[in-house]
């Protein structure tokens, strides 16, 4: 088991009729609870932070979701339910920990489990918190707000699309910057801001590197496409899992009855969720990067944060509580970045929550 790396933070095993993981705890025993979902290439301990800093009187949980950390290798996630296995995941510690509701906070693809909760276990959740979450639609290969796919495969999209190198340095537990594509090097240029570096960086890097690998877990599979970049996604991992191919209903999420209060708290300088995402396939390929790019009136650049967007607008207009915080010099990860910042934030939407 990996240990935390923070006082105040304890780990324990739990398991749930659907997985066994690693789960963290902080706050009060018996607090409200604050249930924090990581990202892509990461766990549970991008959470310690934020954790061990929550206000009096909240209970903050973090466990490592399936395909990460500790969580149980031979679990992978079936990427044809969309994010449905790590909602209903979620749905199944809250149980086990004997809890009704939660607020949750959702961290990038932790965010997009988010948009699933909210679209199939509503309420389960108190609150909603989207820190740099993806678009709602997925990752890659749509073309507008409305999430309108560039070809009808969903290409450009998924497992095949993940970088090889970073897949077989994590696979190797590097810690070292000898590479643009090292972990601790990713995470330095893309992840944070620079010149930004966590004073918990080697915490922070052996978490990326718990990440499962194989062809069920990171890259995961793919599928050969006529259509360029000529990749499709496949049915396990959790990349596969972001493509807008297995996003679900979004429109659901308008039509809730019940809505719960949503935050979306971005970076300013995000390079990963934006409308020119440095990993986008079309902004790769109007610079060379990737061969053969069709140009945008075929393969535009993802708009992200607009779809984003537009989708909380159209929760607001149906009557939901919508609250965007943008912090400054802030890159994905504002929540390692600037955590006095981030928590203003958290903790002023908690309070008012309650």
């Amino acid at each position: 088991m990996i240990n935390p790396a923070l006082p105040g933070v304890a780990a324990q095993p739990v398991t749930t009729p659907r997985l066994t993981t690693r789960v963290l705890f902080a706050g009060a025993t018996g607090g409200v609870p604050v249930l924090c979902l990581h990202g892509n290439t990461s766990s549970a301990t991008w959470w310690e932070d934020v954790l061990t800093t929550l206000p009096a009187g909240f209970r903050g949980i973090a466990p490592d979701q399936r395909g990460f950390g500790d969580a149980d290798p031979d679990q992978p996630i079936d990427a044809t339910r969309g994010l449905g296995d790590l909602a209903d995941d979620a749905v199944a510690l809250l149980d086990q920990l004997g809890l009704a509701d939660a607020h949750v906070v959702g961290h990038s693809l932790g965010g997009n489990v988010v948009w699933r909760l909210l679209q199939d276990h509503a309420g389960r959740v108190r609150s909603a918190t989207l820190v740099d979450p993806g678009s709602p639609y997925g990752f890659g290969g749509t073309r507008d707000n409305a999430g309108t796919p560039c070809a009808p495969d969903f290409a450009g999209s998924g497992g095949g699309l993940s970088h090889p190198e970073l897949i077989r340095r994590m696979a190797a537990n590097d810690l070292s910057l000898e590479s643009p594509f090292s972990p601790r090097a990713v995470l330095r240029s893309l992840i944070v801001r620079p010149p930004f570096v966590s004073p918990r960086e080697d915490a922070l890097v052996l978490a990326m590197n718990a990440s499962h690998v194989g062809p069920r877990d990171l890259p995961g599979d793919k599928t050969l496409s006529p259509h360029w970049p000529f990749v499709a996604p496949g049915e396990w991992g959790p990349t596969n899992a972001l493509s807008p191919k297995y996003a679900g209903d979004v429109g659901k999420l308008a039509g809730l009855t019940r809505k719960p209060p949503i935050l979306w708290i971005r970076g300013a300088h995000d390079l990963i969720v934006s409308d020119n995402a440095a990993s986008d396939p079309a902004v790769l390929g109007s610079r060379g990067l990737v061969p053969g790019w069709p140009g945008a009136d075929v393969y535009p650049p993802q708009p992200m944060v607009s779809q984003i967007r537009a989708v909380l607008e159209q929760y607001t207009q149906a009557a939901g509580d919508v609250r965007e915080v943008v912090v400054a010099d802030a890159g994905h990860a504002p929540h390692l970045e600037r955590l006095d910042d981030f928590n203003a934030a958290l903790h002023k939407h908690l309070h008012r929550i309650g």
